[in-house]
């Protein structure tokens, strides 16, 4: 007899004792047969335990995929390619981020020294027009009520690294290996048929577009040494082996393509400028000083914040990366795009008076400026224009405050201030670091539930996920031509209901993957 198949109201089903013990032991063992992985948090191997950094973990993971949205899935990977566009082109609009930087300079350091970078070699004329763009577009599914359709809000878009492309592949593959084999044996079985599960090409995507800019790289000069693609990133870093998916897939796509990793607080010591005109980039081997190579794309998966800039050195490196010729993912510029005060201005409300500003970006495009649109949630900000003022009295009021989030212009994860401790947060502050922030709607998710993984243990209630699309895009700064523009595969993160926070790297959420519904 076939087995009755799960209905939507005890997805995911309930686990016996032996159901979960066996999940739990395959998913262990296929992710660290496959890199699902990370390294060990503190809290759980301490740094005497393991000195020689050699252990991995799980990385946290659910046990099913969760069920999300089918046009809501759909509606977020179509629109990837024109956000791609949008922040091509805010990134070649210098005017734009100059008056965006203007108004958060005096309050927020960091920003002030990206810009400083910019004007530095500005100056002296920039040596590579072309830039790469690895993006990842987040949402949340809004339920504005229980009778309405469901829709993708915007929570922010991510112009530098944008991580978890190659776990995230992993993890898809995770779950149809385990729809395929252990939940049609589960005591309440679920079919492999109930199960729509889309095919996740992430980590293949983001290699991909690595190559092109490298091709592209290769095709304007003539190397003066080998080229390679440079990986800059934290040391230590637990999140090595998302990375390490991409520099795999890259040497799996094009044999024979040299990828480094150079932490961030190496780069003066690794790297020099060719004495041409063109200012190559040089790198080389700290195990043979003696090879030097010619980094044809660095790809940064640090220096998005201020704890990767200790000292005067740092911001020094970050101009030497800034002004070589290599194509650099992502420009100072492509990194300002993406602060959330350019997505607050993006977001801003529009009326007969005031067109959106999306003009100014999408030109003869207007069905694609009505489907960006339809992405935003409100965002305010907190200056001293009049919907600035009207935004602070919501912040400080202990009821309106509890619809809103409070996010500071930085990436990471872990930064974001929510509901009842805006209030005491900004009063914490001078009212004049307030406009170095902007206030968003919280968006309200349907509710999902699932059973997370996470350092062994099991978390098993209610969850919030957030869908992140990833895309793809080279252009040229000087002629405004968009070389390639593709949409690269997604990321599922799922988080308890009770957690603010998302991230996984900062000890938040979970990798996940989608169920179709």
């Amino acid at each position: 007899m076939a087995p009755s198949r799960a209905s939507d109201d005890v997805y995911p089903p309930t686990l016996s004792t032996l159901d979960a013990e066996h999940l739990l032991c395959t998913i262990k063992d296929w992710s660290v047969a496959h890199g699902l992985t990370v390294r060990p948090p503190l809290s759980v191997v301490a740094a005497e335990a393991d000195p020689h950094g050699i252990l991995a973990t799980t990385a946290p993971v659910t046990l099913f995929p969760s069920p999300f949205p089918k046009a809501c899935f759909q509606q977020a990977k179509s629109i990837q390619k024109a956000y791609n566009s949008l922040y091509a082109a805010i990134a070649q609009d210098e005017i734009f981020l100059r008056d965006i930087v203007q108004e958060i300079i005096e309050v927020d350091d960091f920003i002030a020294e990206l810009w400083q970078v910019h004007l530095k070699v500005k100056e002296e004329g920039y040596s590579q027009n072309l830039s790469l763009g690895l993006f990842r577009s987040d949402y949340m599914v809004h339920e504005a009520t229980s009778d309405s359709a469901p829709t993708i809000k915007q929570v922010e878009f991510n112009t530098i690294a944008s991580s978890f492309g190659g776990l995230s592949a992993q993890t898809s593959k995770l779950h149809h290996f385990l729809a395929k084999n252990n939940y049609p044996l589960l005591d309440k079985p679920l079919p492999t048929g109930d199960l729509e599960l889309p095919e996740n090409s992430s980590a293949k995507g983001l290699a991909t577009g690595i190559l092109v800019a490298f091709e592209a790289y290769k095709n304007l000069i003539e190397p003066l040494h080998d080229s390679c693609v440079v990986f800059l990133v934290q040391d230590p870093e637990r999140n090595i082996f998302d990375q390490r998916h991409l520099e795999y897939e890259i040497q799996e796509q094009k044999p024979g393509v040299p990828v480094f990793r150079l932490p961030f607080a190496e780069i003066l010591s690794r790297t020099s400028i060719a004495e041409t005109p063109k200012r190559q980039l040089l790198y080389q081997l700290p195990s043979n000083p003696k090879k030097v190579f010619e980094v044809a794309v660095v790809y940064f998966r640090a220096g998005y914040g201020p704890g990767d800039y200790p000292d005067a050195d740092a911001w020094k490196a970050r101009l030497q990366i800034e002004r070589s010729h290599a194509i650099k993912c992502p420009t100072i510029l492509t990194q300002l795009a993406g602060a959330k005060k350019v997505q607050q201005v993006l977001a801003t409300p529009t009326s007969d008076s005031t067109p959106s500003i999306l003009n100014r970006f999408v030109k003869d495009a207007p069905k694609d400026i009505e489907e960006l649109e339809k992405t935003f949630t409100n965002i305010f900000p907190l200056d001293d224009s009049p919907s600035g003022l009207e935004a602070r009295k919501m912040a400080v009021d202990p009821e309106a405050c509890k619809g809103y989030v409070l996010k500071p212009q930085r990436e990471g994860g872990g930064n974001n201030t929510y509901r009842s401790a805006i209030p005491p947060f900004l009063k914490s502050l001078p009212e004049t670091h307030w406009k170095s922030y902007i206030l968003m709607e919280i968006i309200t998710p349907p509710p999902v539930h699932n059973i997370i993984l996470r350092n062994g243990a099991l978390e098993q209630g209610g969850v919030i996920c957030e869908l992140g699309v990833y895309g793809t895009c080279v252009w040229n700064q000087e002629t405004k031509e968009v070389l390639h523009n593709e949409e690269a595969g997604y990321l599922l993160r799922t988080k308890g209901d009770k957690s603010e926070e998302g991230g996984v790297a900062a000890g938040f959420g979970s990798m996940d993957s989608v169920r179709l519904v």
